[in-house]
């Protein structure tokens, strides 16, 4: 794994560079199973080598009640991209504090989607030169996309992300199957929509763990 070490520390190089005159807000996008939660904590840990303060999330910290979630219906690709999540919640709580012009003081989840059930977290004060890392699906929406001030795209296909995340038993492997229908052609929407790769920072291969790559 020695080749994704030094992608982790050429990217962490990258992100320390910023100015720090406020928290630096880091975005891990890619679709479901393309390795963006374990590709964050692994940024977040060469960071903290660097003696940064972490801020770590995730937009599954933010998901929306069952009620809305699925109000377009269980299977529809469409309520998927646009019902999943409480954006203005995650701006209120989270983004919005550790803007330039923010108090600092945030919570990184609001919402259990799996009690399907809100959070009671205490509210914390950003330490300074600290470093957001957030990471999750969707992250380049227009609505999210300016707040980053730095972000990346883990670029994997479906024929690769489905048999990691049926390794896990989340899913089929299969893409095609029937019951995964919902998340591909949800995030196929917000791929040709939002075009990711055109506005994240950094576009990175990550379809070996062993040897990721930067693309653009």
């Amino acid at each position: 794994m020695v080749e994704r070490q030094k992608l982790l520390e050429h990217v962490a190089e990258q992100i320390l560079e910023l100015p720090t005159n406020h928290t630096i807000r880091v975005a891990i996008d890619g679709v479901d199973g393309s390795g963006k939660t374990f590709f964050a904590n692994e940024l977040a840990q060469v960071l903290e080598s660097a003696k940064r303060p972490i801020i770590r999330s995730s937009v599954d910290s933010f998901h929306n009640p069952k009620s809305v979630r699925y109000r377009m219906g269980k299977t529809s690709p469409e309520g998927y991209f646009r019902d999943s999540y409480n954006y203005p919640q995650l701006k209120e709580t989270l983004l919005d504090p550790l803007s330039p012009d923010g108090s600092g003081r945030y919570r990184t989840a609001v919402f259990d989607h799996k009690l399907d059930a809100q959070v009671s977290l205490p509210e914390e004060q950003a330490q300074p030169n600290s470093i957001l890392i957030f990471d999750g699906i969707f992250l380049h929406r227009p609505e999210l996309r300016t707040y980053w001030d730095f972000s990346i795209f883990l670029e994997v296909g479906f024929n690769i992300t489905f048999p990691r995340m049926a390794q896990r038993g989340d899913s089929s492997p299969n893409p095609l199957a029937p019951e995964n229908h919902r998340y591909v052609a949800g995030q196929k929407r917000y791929l040709r929509a939002c075009t990711p790769q055109k506005y994240a920072t950094v576009v990175i291969n990550n379809e070996n763990l062993a040897t990721p790559y930067i693309v653009t």
